[in-house]
């Protein structure tokens, strides 16, 4: 893309990380924040796959899914200020989040017609977005947004990730197994996405790595927000 299309071009802010990172409260921050649009690109094969489970869809076979990856009408509602998410007109943004749903979703994902399809979807959200938008996933920056305005990778060690599923969870009155069980996930879908041969979780070339291990939340808004006003300021106060 030459000088005068990136100037025309929308506004995105690709955030990548791992799960428990922060990356979708930031991002829905940001997006707030800016004024932008928000994309949580996880709720979207979220939908997919609880679409799949609700449909006795074998989840388990690649084939069955991608045959199947089609069908299912998936919209997100891309505002900051209350992010939506349907599958065939019904809201999904509860069940989604269940642990059938949390279980399943990086099979789900791996299979690379899914992909294709939520990649155009979300590739067509950001070309709607009327001042541009911050798209929050695994591959925002490295496959959907490779020209992204801005792209950032933020990560947290081990510990911190946990520590903050645990906190979420119990102010949710999820008991402690559950929580322990759900610890366990964490580390078994980081391992799954991060080794996948379609678009692995990666820092994408160009994105800067913010550690919010250390760091509060409205630390972390605050650090993400300089970084796209740094590299979009111009374009977002247009």
């Amino acid at each position: 893309m030459d000088t005068a299309d990136r100037a025309h071009a929308p506004v995105v802010v690709a955030i990548d990380g791992p799960s428990g990172s922060g990356k979708s409260t930031v991002s829905r921050a940001v997006a707030a924040r800016l004024g932008l649009s928000f994309l949580d690109t996880g709720a979207m094969y979220r939908a997919m796959t609880w679409w799949m489970l609700a449909n006795e869809v074998d989840v388990t076979d690649p084939e069955a899914v991608a045959i199947a990856c089609g069908k299912p009408v998936i919209v997100s509602g891309t505002d900051a200020d209350g992010p939506t998410i349907t599958v065939d007109g019904q809201d999904v943004s509860g069940p989604i989040r269940g642990p059938e749903v949390t279980a399943q979703v990086s099979a789900v994902s791996a299979v690379p017609q899914v992909r294709a399809r939520l990649v155009e979807l979300q590739r067509g959200c950001a070309e709607l977005a009327p001042r541009g938008i911050v798209a929050e996933g695994r591959d925002m920056g490295s496959v959907v947004f490779p020209e992204a305005t801005a792209k950032i990778f933020l990560t947290a060690s081990g510990t911190a990730r946990s520590e903050r599923r645990a906190a979420e969870l119990r102010a949710k009155g999820v008991d402690e197994q559950t929580i322990a069980e759900m610890a366990a996930d964490l580390d078994r879908r980081d391992a799954a996405d991060s080794s996948r041969a379609t678009a692995p979780l990666v820092q994408a070339p160009g994105a800067v790595l913010v550690d919010t291990s250390e760091l509060t939340l409205q630390q972390v808004i605050d650090t993400v927000s300089d970084l796209v006003a740094q590299r979009a300021g111009h374009l977002i106060a247009a």
